[in-house]
């Protein structure tokens, strides 16, 4: 039984797309606890492997990342993934919502059968990092041509993924039951008018051998190496909405002539806001109503006949995102109405995610195996974000634990988030992944094997 000293942080998590909670963790330490760990056979192969695994993930990594792919389009990804899995001689199913793959690692001693996610997708950004293997992809994502980004560090999350696989599948005779390896398509959304994801993937069948557990991971810009969760509601529910505003075409020369709908846009893209300022008490329900997309016009001097205003809703209460839907289309129809113009709104316009529910008692149990992990630096005592996960599909079928790893070590408060051009993940804070992962899998089947 080995014993640590652990400091408990509470630090700047960016969790994508939620801005740095700013507290350092050089500023923030806590009270040691003396806590103690189960040391494991999976635990102590992996502290004799780890750098000779890890440089074979920061390789797949660098390639993931040079060589992104949009949600449902990702098929070289699926293919160098599917190679991998299979050179391990894996049991691999391909084609699974387009682009999905599992496999199974089937340990030598009875226990759980416990599924871990890793997501593959990128986003139509066009990267900035000058980094050697930065992503030169480019493709047509609404009607633009569009650079593609592992952004959001899915590409790390695929290369950990990797690792976790390399590794158990060559200690199948340590493993206490098996292992069900999710590479989900489409996280980020999927195209309109297509099916995608988490969601889809169940829908085809790959929880028919229902797992006992399902745990997931995302990288964050956060201190290196920190790993951190919440129990509870972690993250907020998500759908996108759409405002179509129909007037009449007018010379801008002449505006009296016009029923003007980018003037009720601006309007009713105002308006929303009081929503959550005049609505809803947000002590209790935070909820937030973006606009991310306003498109009217073609030519200075013509006001067109039509606008339209997409966004994003995020909510942690389906009474709460009942009473926004209800707002909204009160606010878009009376404002238009007032300029004499028509508007329409539709909610899920690409779908919807749950909101991502961290079951407690996993949470309670298992922070010790990722305390372990990360040498201390943890926290369980982080707000939720309003950033939204389809993970959350996964935790609504089996109990389900998902955790942030912070992967920024030059500066919480000044490096780049998620999702944005000049997003970084550091090497050197994957090992943690790994090990967040192989503990969680250790500890978990030690404490439901069969014998």
């Amino acid at each position: 039984m080995k014993k640590f000293y652990i400091l408990n942080f509470i630090y700047a998590f960016c969790v994508f797309p939620l801005t740095a909670q700013l507290m350092s963790v050089e500023s923030s330490a806590f009270a040691a606890n003396d806590i103690q760990f189960e040391s494991s056979e999976l635990k102590i192969a992996l502290s004799q492997d780890i750098d000779g695994l890890m440089s074979k993930v920061i390789k797949w990594r660098h390639h993931l990342h040079e060589y992104p792919e949009l949600g449902n389009r990702e098929f070289k990804t699926s293919k160098y993934i599917a190679d991998i899995l299979n050179n391990l001689g894996l049991e691999v199913n391909t084609g699974i919502a387009y682009t999905g793959i599992t496999a199974y690692i089937r340990g030598e001693h009875s226990g759980p059968l416990i599924a871990l996610r890793a997501d593959i997708d990128a986003l139509p950004v066009t990267e900035l990092t000058n980094l050697p293997y930065a992503s030169k992809e480019t493709t047509m994502y609404q009607g633009n041509k569009v650079g593609v980004m592992h952004a959001c560090g899915h590409d790390a999350h695929v290369a950990v993924m990797l690792g976790v696989a390399d590794f158990l599948s060559r200690n199948t005779d340590k493993l206490h039951g098996d292992i069900l390896l999710i590479f989900q398509p489409a996280e980020e959304g999927p195209p309109e008018g297509e099916e995608g994801g988490a969601e889809l993937m169940l829908k085809e069948g790959i929880f028919n051998e229902k797992p006992d557990v399902v745990f997931g991971m995302h990288v964050t810009n956060s201190y290196n190496g920190a790993i951190a969760v919440k129990a509870g509601p972690a993250m907020a529910s998500a759908e996108a909405f759409r405002i179509n505003i129909k007037g009449k075409q007018s010379h801008g020369s002449t505006p009296w002539s016009s029923n003007d709908p980018i003037m009720a846009a601006f309007d009713i893209g105002t308006s929303l806001q009081t929503i959550l300022s005049r609505r809803i008490d947000i002590r209790e329900n935070p909820a937030v109503i973006s606009v991310g997309i306003v498109k009217a016009g073609s030519r200075n001097n013509i006001i067109p006949e039509s606008a339209m205003l997409e966004g994003t809703i995020r909510t942690f209460d389906k009474d709460i995102s009942d009473l926004i839907h209800k707002e909204m289309i009160t606010i878009a129809t009376n404002i238009a109405k007032a300029h004499n113009v028509e508007a329409s709104v539709e909610f899920a316009v690409y779908g919807s995610y749950p909101v991502t529910v961290n079951n407690p008692d996993l949470v309670k149990n298992y922070s010790k195996s990722l305390i372990e992990a990360s040498d201390g630096l943890f926290s369980s005592n982080i707000s939720a974000s309003t950033g939204a996960e389809d993970f959350a599909f996964f935790a609504q079928e089996v109990p389900g634990l998902y955790f942030w790893l912070g992967v920024n070590d030059i500066g919480v408060e000044s490096a780049p988030g998620n999702h944005t051009p000049y997003f970084v993940v550091h090497d050197s804070a994957l090992d943690n992944g790994v090990k967040g992962f192989i503990n969680l899998v250790s500890d978990y089947s030690s404490d439901h094997s069969t014998n």
